[in-house]
């Protein structure tokens, strides 16, 4: 099926914007692990996971509209050299995210394109779940301290 050129193009550059993320998301989550915060490597590796399904949906709905799913462009990543620089790096992409899916949305309704629609919906409340997560992070270092926080980002040897 011949897709809306418009919405094409706003597909592919969402699918950018979602390949950059999980390759960022994949660093932090490594990261994590090689200094031991395996809560927070499980937590931001499964974000990354989320990151792929939705680039995986956004090829599948190009390749729909007989589109070119463009897999090689890449935004720039912000890599954080400390976790509450990751979160803060994470947070604002996903704002970010958020706004774009938003505009996308509106783009579709006006192209009459309703299951993209629906796909860029699901697509944004998992985004505003990201959103959440990092803000509650973020508070947890304010009210806690980053030590007492990072402390909960391990496991015990034992389990």
């Amino acid at each position: 099926m011949k897709g809306n050129t418009k919405v094409l193009t706003i597909l592919n550059d969402l699918l950018a914007e979602e390949l950059t993320v999980t390759n960022q998301y994949m660093v932090h989550s490594e990261m994590c692990e090689n200094w031991g915060y395996s809560k927070l490597h499980k937590a931001i590796k499964k974000q990354a996971i989320d990151e792929m399904h939705h680039a995986e949906w956004l090829i599948e709905r190009i390749l729909f509209f007989d589109g070119s799913p463009t897999v090689s462009k890449l935004n720039e990543m912000k890599i954080g050299k400390t976790v509450p620089e990751m979160i803060i790096n994470d947070h604002g992409y996903e704002l970010n995210a958020v706004r774009n899916y938003n505009d996308a949305i509106k783009a579709a309704r006006e192209a009459a394109d309703h299951g993209t629609v629906d796909l860029l919906t699901k697509i944004v409340k998992m985004e505003e779940d990201h959103i959440d997560w990092a803000e509650i992070q973020r508070a947890q270092i304010e009210q806690m301290g980053i030590e007492n926080y990072l402390v909960n980002q391990t496991e015990n040897p034992a389990n």
